[in-house]
């Protein structure tokens, strides 16, 4: 599911949190959903905080932040290809990097 979020003026000084919902398949409506009240914004009506939220099936992980998983090792580059990449696990050995 994606929900876009925003904050509407209704009068003077009173504003409502408002959403819309859409299918996870439905992005591109989403995406002009919020542009629109972001247009609506610049033409100075109450709109504020316009944002999009999605939980998609499809995810790798939890939504939010999580610790990673025992087995799971990301790095931005490698210094030195001899030094061996993963994270230790007790009793086991690494396994040395080819070259």
């Amino acid at each position: 599911m994606i929900v876009v979020f925003w904050l509407e003026e209704v009068s003077e000084g009173a504003i409502v949190s408002r959403h819309q919902a859409f299918e996870a398949t439905e992005l591109a409506a989403a995406l002009a959903c919020a542009e629109r009240l972001r247009s609506l914004r610049r033409e100075g009506r109450g709109i504020s905080h316009v944002c999009i939220q999605s939980e998609l099936p499809e995810s790798v992980g939890a939504a939010g932040v999580a610790d990673p998983g025992r087995d799971y090792s990301h790095y931005k580059r490698r210094i030195d290809p001899s030094i061996v990449l993963g994270r230790p696990r007790l009793g086991v050995p690494p396994v040395p990097s080819p070259g």
